[in-house]
């Protein structure tokens, strides 16, 4: 049964993390996913990413940072684009990702760094001056 709090969070994941992408991570869940993305639809999209306290702009980088921090490539690499999104751009997240660099170590700000690259270049955002 879905609640006012999913409805909201689908809302907020689909402008965050583009509908086409959710529409079809949404569509492809079964018994063993759907559980799991129920709870992060309500509670991460729902509760908090629809707080009034911070922006989606303002969330991203904080998501940016800790997902570098705590070395989760796939999902950073997902949250870069959604930063995209939420109207960061691309030198303010090179920015983050040399931030990341200095209190978390070279090899996090490097591997955030190559696959901001990736998703800039899959986006078509020049990756030169």
């Amino acid at each position: 049964m879905k609640s006012k709090r999913f409805d909201q969070g689908m809302k907020i994941r689909r402008e965050v993390s583009g509908a086409q992408r959710v529409d079809a991570l949404m569509g492809d869940l079964n018994a063993v996913t759907r559980p799991i993305h129920t709870l992060v639809t309500e509670y991460c999209w729902g509760e908090v990413w629809s707080r009034p306290g911070l922006t989606l702009k303002e969330r991203s980088l904080l998501n940016l940072g800790m997902l570098a921090a705590l070395n989760r490539p796939n999902e950073l690499k997902i949250h870069i684009s959604a930063a995209l999104n939420n109207g960061m751009t691309r030198d303010e997240i090179v920015e983050c990702f040399l931030q990341v660099m200095i209190y978390c170590g070279v090899p996090a700000g490097i591997e955030a760094t190559n696959l901001a690259k990736q998703v800039f270049e899959e986006r078509k955002i020049s990756i030169d001056d």
